[in-house]
């Protein structure tokens, strides 16, 4: 894919999840248009190898391990990347998981792990950059939600309860900032690996067999782009990106 010149204006983006499918994917996307990246996850080993490979590619990116359930673990990053360039002008909050299953078959671990990481680990994120980009008075703050978020199916009870909360979190944040941008990308069915946190083989077997119609991950970091390239008195609040096909 070809992409224009670097932007002449570079920014600061801190992007968790950033190992693999839409972090991974925004991440390439972002470097690509000259910003500078610290990327966060706890696969290290491959946070490192993507890093290499867009400094390879003259872009610049500095792998960070980062635990979004772990609120210490949040404000480490963002202190590496504040410490390191003097500012912080977006984060990207993308790390996800998605264990689908039926509520009556109470995979309430798989409950907790979809609050800690979808919704804790959104507001941890919030919590540690919101004094930085304060104190500039500036800053961008975008929240992956999903189109769960927008409508609620059968085995996806918890994961849709934690985008809707994504959204509405993302609302009151807006409201409430006069300086600060606020972006909700909800996506439609996307290459990922998130259906490999899917521990119900029925539901698993099921939601990869819709998967054929699912669009790259490419084009979730094409939304998040737009939005930040936006001027500064512009907020694109809220981007709803599908499969053409999809229902």
């Amino acid at each position: 894919m070809s992409h224009p010149s670097p932007t002449v204006d570079p920014k600061v983006v801190l992007i968790t999840g950033a190992s693999s499918g839409i972090g991974e994917a925004t991440a390439r996307r972002l470097a690509a248009a000259g910003h500078h990246l610290v990327l966060g996850a706890r696969r290290t080993d491959r946070l490192a190898a993507l890093a290499e490979d867009i400094g390879a590619r003259a872009g610049s990116a500095v792998p960070h391990e980062l635990d979004v359930t772990d609120p210490t673990s949040v404000r480490s990053f963002v202190a590496a990347a504040h410490d390191r360039y003097g500012r912080i002008d977006v984060l990207v909050n993308n790390a996800g998981v998605m264990p689908l299953s039926r509520l009556d078959a109470l995979r309430v671990d798989e409950w907790n792990r979809m609050i800690d990481v979808n919704l804790r680990g959104v507001l941890h994120g919030i919590a540690a950059v919101l004094p930085h980009m304060q104190a500039q008075r500036s800053g961008h703050i975008v929240n992956i939600s999903s189109v769960s978020g927008l409508r609620v199916d059968p085995t996806a009870a918890v994961y849709s309860a934690t985008k809707h909360a994504v959204r509405a979190l993302s609302e009151g944040l807006r409201q409430e900032s006069r300086e600060l941008r606020v972006t909700v990308i909800s996506p439609g069915l996307t290459r990922s690996e998130l259906t490999g946190s899917i521990g119900d083989s029925a539901v698993k077997g099921a939601v990869e067999g819709q998967m054929g119609i699912a669009i790259p991950a490419a084009a979730i970091g094409e939304a998040v782009h737009y939005a930040i390239a936006q001027p500064s008195d512009v907020d694109v609040n809220e981007l709803v990106v599908r499969p053409t096909v999809q229902g």
